[in-house]
């Protein structure tokens, strides 16, 4: 599980994610260029990509760690399974 102190900051970070996409939407609306518009698009993704990567490392630091740590080969085994489909669904 996280941390007080780390959903502070995983928090922090999303709210910035918000903020730039608000930003997206007043530069469509503003018509400002396009490759300004993609930039802060990529901007947002990558920052939303961030969150997501440390969510996916928490997980397995803990939940993952302590299926394999518990000796029980069906946890074992459906924990690396529910693993592999977040990778396959973070690989689409």
């Amino acid at each position: 599980m996280l941390s007080d102190d780390e959903k502070k900051k995983l928090n922090n970070r999303l709210r910035r994610v918000i903020g730039q996409i608000e930003a997206v939407g007043r530069m469509i609306e503003d018509e400002e260029y396009c490759v300004d518009i993609l930039m802060q698009l990529s901007a947002a993704t990558g920052a939303l990509n961030k969150v997501g990567q440390i969510v996916m490392e928490q997980h397995i630091q803990s939940c993952v760690s302590e299926a394999i740590k518990s000796g029980s080969s069906q946890d074992r085994d459906e924990k690396i399974e529910e693993l592999m489909k977040v990778f396959r669904k973070y690989g689409e």
